[in-house]
């Protein structure tokens, strides 16, 4: 059996490795149109900003380590341009001599990837605009960098990519402008939890222009313009395009195969295409989303590599299917960690899906234990069964852990009476005796038995301030006098029980504390007095991240905040 692959980086070279193991006598050829095989693409940024020294550390194989190890043929500088179906053949490029040259197949296996997003803008193609995707533009920028100094630069677009060049190119001591049309950053977040991540780049130096339309590019003396919709051009010595990527499927349509949503090749859970002899894997197709079971397109490096090895059983003969993507992913922030699984609220409802959340602020360990610091988890679940769905955080050490357990509880089919009762591991610097994973589960809980109800960001400028209602601040004075929600009087949750009779039980209460659980405890203990009560899901500490964050971005927006 002949097997070609087209791409051989995540996908390609995994399914080329997964199906020597399988079968010792296919014959393995892999063409990769770049220079280079079986490399870090989520290292690129940090090898820009020197955080990654030596260029060789970015290829985790080279063609002739993998000749050399598994019989495979790869050839770099190698581009596949058609696909003769019923010859079985694909037509190959040889771009360092322009020869071309006919391969046949009996089995293909189509590892393509995705490409940078290039909307047709005017100047897109000038020398100092730069997008990135391979080691070679990774080489490209880093040259550049190294050898014309830059003081500025623009990133259009707020994805994984253009963060973590944010943060490389900053701690080279670079201005940096994130400029993109959505008002948020980093879209498998909400917009309450991306404010936390805006906060953070702000905080090191990192400008947002957010809700800005990029229209073009054009030279300047030294530099380039960033031209924007009804407003100033922007000015920086160069410009890296990150707006997304774009299925690179034009081989595949090329050939007739059924293509997906957003131009993605069409697979089942075989991994196989419309044509039983050819496979595709990677950011090129579409797959199913894990928690709705939509299709969907979620280019990450852990599912090219599971697709690949798939694909490859199935090509030897096996029965392995790929039962869906969450879109779990993990980011470096300056000094945070941000990390998503499964369904953000935003992603449910439009799903159509009746959804709760909550919103929590523990430690990332026992409160006791020096250095704890506070990681923010919002964790959405399904109304009627309280299963999990989908889960936020964004915080410092610890993140990437709670993140792959509520995961796993996701792919389990796990519910908030589940998460309560994991047994998780814990010492004082690692965590606290009630994981914040169990916390989450309880809180969930309690919600869907009606013990607590809570009311949201969105509810609070509907709120009346015309003393119908009860608006109290349960921290302490200190606490309160450094900044409160408008309108918010304060009571101690302590002096609370020696001060019911200064409430009103005709009235609703509304009750804030910097976290959530001081006004739970407050809830809990004005429910049983008859009052009828409401605690702040996230605290006024995510109050206030997400009000100033607002008021940054839109100077509309009212800050709400007393001071």
């Amino acid at each position: 059996m002949k097997v070609v692959i087209v791409g051989g980086v995540a996908g390609g070279a995994t399914a080329a490795a997964r199906l020597r193991r399988l079968d010792e006598n296919a014959e393995i050829v892999v063409f990769e149109r770049s220079g280079f095989v079986s490399y870090a693409n989520c290292g690129l940024p940090y090898y820009i900003g020197g955080v990654i020294e030596d260029e060789a550390e970015l290829t985790l194989q080279t063609p002739e380590s993998f000749y050399e190890r598994f019989r495979v043929v790869m050839k770099v500088r190698h581009e596949v341009l058609s696909i003769d179906r019923a010859a079985k053949t694909v037509t190959v490029r040889d771009l360092e001599t322009g020869r071309e040259f006919a391969e046949a197949y009996d089995k293909l296996l189509l590892a393509p990837g995705a490409k940078p997003t290039q909307p047709k803008l005017p100047g897109a193609g000038l020398d100092r605009v730069f997008t990135l995707r391979t080691v070679e533009d990774t080489l490209r920028i880093r040259r550049f960098v190294e050898q014309q100094r830059p003081r500025s630069a623009v990133l259009a677009g707020g994805g994984f990519i253009s963060l973590e060049l944010a943060e490389n190119l900053r701690e080279q001591g670079l201005e940096v402008t994130i400029v993109q049309r959505p008002k948020q950053l980093m879209n498998p977040f909400d917009a309450d939890m991306a404010a936390l991540i805006h906060t953070e780049l702000r905080t090191h130096g990192v400008r947002l222009a957010l809700g800005h339309t990029v229209e073009g590019f054009a030279e300047a003396e030294g530099g380039v313009q960033v031209l924007l919709q009804g407003e100033a051009p922007l000015q920086a010595d160069m410009v890296i395009l990150a707006i997304g990527v774009t299925p690179d499927s034009h081989l595949a349509a090329d050939a007739g195969l059924d293509l997906g949503i957003k131009g993605t090749i069409a697979v089942n859970d075989h991994m196989q295409t419309s044509d039983p002899d050819i496979y595709a894997v990677g950011d090129a197709v579409q797959v199913q989303q894990f928690v709705t079971g939509q299709p969907a397109h979620i280019a990450l490096a852990g599912p090219a590599n599971k697709q690949g090895r798939i694909a490859a059983d199935n090509i030897a003969g096996g029965d392995s299917r790929y039962t869906g993507a969450q879109g779990s992913s993990v980011i470096k922030v300056f000094t945070l960690t941000a990390a998503a699984t499964g369904l953000n609220e935003t992603a449910a409802r439009k799903a159509g899906l009746d959804v709760e959340a909550v919103i929590l602020s523990p430690m990332n360990h026992a409160g006791y234990y020096p250095g704890g610091r506070v990681m923010t988890i919002k964790a959405v679940f399904a109304r009627d069964t309280g299963k999990l769905l989908g889960a936020q955080i964004v915080g410092a050490d610890g993140v990437d852990k709670r993140i792959d357990v509520l995961a796993t509880a996701i792919r389990a089919g796990m519910t908030a009476a589940d998460l309560t009762e994991l047994d998780l591991a814990y010492a004082p610097p690692y965590s606290s005796a009630k994981d914040p994973v169990n916390m989450a589960g309880y809180m969930m809980e309690n919600i869907r038995r009606g013990l607590v109800r809570q009311f949201r960001l969105e509810d609070l400028d509907a709120l009346p301030r015309d003393g119908s209602v009860t608006l109290l601040d349960t921290r302490t004075p200190a606490e309160y006098r450094r900044g409160h929600a408008d309108g918010f009087v304060n009571l101690p949750l302590d002096d609370l029980r020696d001060r019911l009779g200064e409430l009103d039980p005709a009235k609703p209460v509304y009750v804030m504390c910097q976290s959530g659980l001081r006004s739970y405890l407050a809830c809990r203990l004005l429910t049983q007095h008859g009052f009828a009560c409401r605690n702040f899901a996230g605290g006024y500490r995510f109050y206030e991240a997400v009000t100033t964050d607002r008021c940054q971005s839109d100077q509309a927006w009212p800050c709400g905040m007393d001071r």
